[in-house]
């Protein structure tokens, strides 16, 4: 019986870490003063001093960001290069 419950533990924090693959996350970077969209959940601690999220878009998390007070608006060469574009 241990045993089934810790097969069925593992199988189900797999899942669960595999759902967060293609999610965006909004997090505060202390020491730029800026706020990044990470595709990864972040870790708070250090530099990082808030994350929210997860998104299922970019676009989401963009519109999130913009909501937050605690980010500035990104400059045009920011999100230029945010969004992979010259």
């Amino acid at each position: 019986m241990p045993r089934l419950i810790f097969a069925c533990s593992l199988l189900l924090a797999s899942g669960t870490m595999s759902l967060a693959d293609g999610m965006f996350w909004v997090v505060g970077n202390r020491a730029t003063g800026k706020c990044n969209i990470v595709t990864s959940n972040p870790v708070i601690d250090g530099n990082i001093w808030f994350g929210d999220g997860p998104y299922k878009s970019k676009d989401d998390a963009k519109l999130a960001r913009s909501t937050i007070r605690a980010c500035p608006a990104p400059t045009a060469d920011e999100q230029k290069a945010e969004d992979g574009t010259n």
